[in-house]
Parts: C-alpha cells; sequence; structure tokens
C-alpha cells in the first residue's frame, strides 16, 4: 500500500505552518514534506516532527532569490559558488532532521543562455552535490517540472530526468517522479512509471488540471496508485495539490482509492 506524505507547504493551510504537523498527524499522516524549511531553526521542525511521531520524506535545497524570480540555481550560469552554499545549508538541515532525500531545483536559466550551457552547468553542479550528498548519507533527487505552471524551467521530461541520473549514477541521484508535472508534459503516465520505476526515489501527486487533490480531475488515481504498489515501490508518495476547499474535508480520496 503507498504510503502518503503530507505536503505542509501546500496542505494544511487553515493554520499557521508550525501547527500543520499536528494537523497532518491528527488527519493519519505519518510523514510530512514541504518546499522550504529555511525559515524555522531546525531544531524546532525536529521537534515538531518527534513530538506527533512524523518522518520528513522530503524538501528543497534552497531555490536562490525566489521573490526575484529564481526557481532553483543548478543550471544557472555564474551561480556555482551560491549553489554549493546551498546544498550545504541543505545537507545540515537533512542531517538534522533525519531526512534521506533533498530535491534540486533544476532553475530557469537567464533568457539568451544556450540550452547546451545550462546542461553543462546543471550536470556538473549535480555531480559535485550528489558526491556531497552520499558523503553524508542523503539522496538527491531532480523533478521534472511542466512549462505551463512555471515557463523556461531546465528540466522539463522524465525521460531528461533519467538520463541525467544514468549520466551521474543511480546510486547517488534519484528521479522525483511528479504524477501532475508528467501528465501536462507528456501524459502515458502508467508507462512512464513502469519504464522508470527503478530510478524514481519518490513520487508526488495532484490531479489535472487544477493541482487539487485525487478524484477532482482527469486522472485515475485510485489505478495509478494500485500500479505504483504492484510495482513494488516503497518510498513515500508526497500529496503535492491544493486542497479545493477545506483539506479535511478533501481527504475523502483516500478512501476512494483504498487507503
Amino acid at each position: 500500500m503507498p504510503r502518503l506524505a503530507a505536503n505542509l507547504s501546500m496542505m494544511f493551510n487553515e493554520v499557521p505552518f508550525l501547527d500543520r504537523f499536528a494537523a497532518a498527524a491528527g488527519a493519519g499522516f505519518k510523514a510530512v514534506e514541504f518546499l522550504f524549511p529555511y525559515d524555522h531553526p531546525a531544531a524546532e521542525l525536529r521537534r515538531r516532527l518527534d513530538g506527533e511521531g512524523l518522518t520528513q520524506a522530503l524538501f528543497n535545497a534552497p531555490p536562490g532569490d525566489w521573490a526575484a524570480g529564481e526557481r532553483g540555481i543548478a543550471s544557472l550560469p555564474g551561480r556555482q559558488i551560491a549553489f554549493r552554499e546551498s546544498i550545504h545549508r541543505a545537507l545540515d538541515y537533512a542531517a538534522a532532521l533525519d531526512c534521506r532525500l533533498v530535491h534540486v531545483m533544476a532553475g530557469i536559466p537567464p533568457a539568451g543562455t544556450p540550452p547546451v550551457t545550462a546542461a553543462a552547468v546543471y550536470a556538473a553542479n549535480l555531480a559535485w552535490a550528489a558526491e556531497q550528498a552520499l558523503s553524508a548519507g542523503r539522496m538527491l533527487v531532480i523533478e521534472p517540472i511542466n512549462h505551463r505552471d512555471m515557463p523556461g524551467f531546465h528540466l522539463n521530461t522524465v525521460e531528461q530526468g533519467a538520463a541525467v541520473i544514468e549520466a551521474i549514477g543511480r546510486d547517488r541521484l534519484g528521479l522525483q517522479f511528479d504524477i501532475y508535472h508528467c501528465q501536462i508534459t507528456e501524459g502515458d503516465v502508467a508507462r512512464r512509471l513502469e519504464a522508470l520505476i527503478a530510478i524514481t526515489e519518490h513520487i508526488q501527486i495532484a490531479d489535472v488540471p487544477e493541482r487539487h487533490e485525487p478524484g477532482t480531475g482527469e486522472l485515475n488515481f485510485p489505478y495509478l496508485l494500485g500500479r505504483i504498489d504492484a510495482l513494488g515501490y516503497r518510498g513515500w508518495v508526497g500529496c503535492e495539490y491544493r486542497p479545493a476547499a477545506d483539506t479535511i474535508a478533501g481527504l475523502g480520496w483516500r478512501a476512494a482509492c483504498g487507503l
């Protein structure tokens, strides 16, 4: 049976962020994920996790200047020093939160950046970062993101992600397979899951097109979650969706999916 992790950046927004740990546990979740932990001391986050008996499944490395539109800096020429600093900071938090996986966002290269340049910077940065994570007992994951939600993002398809992972090594880099992004960009989600489950370290779900909870859009989640289980996936499935209304009221999809 797929193991679900609540995404605290999107779910339980009815309460302040630090109170969402208790809300998630109260709703039956055993793990959480979120975008970024850096606005809070790691010790406080760890206290919330331990107090509710929760596992930290995933979070993102620092993305650069989010307010200025940066969505990761791994593929941005000239930002290599900042990238290395961001990885050190992320791995410090991962150790404090006992979190195995850290997502490294590829970023949106500046206009006019040749694709080959962005790809070379991305590969070199990831190769270095993956070594740091391996030494720290962690693993980095990369996530293709659709161009509708994030125009210009460097990594778009799960096949592109797989090629990067094969180049750097499956033992030090994994795929974050987001079903929402995959459906928008490529479709044929079940077959792509089957092809790439061996390198998939984390899965995220949301329905299409509105990114609400399963059962609100075009995807057949009872089938997809059943396939994930049948494929032998044992990682966490992150619920990275925006509730259509109240978070708790919208959790009926779990029973509909046999969870």
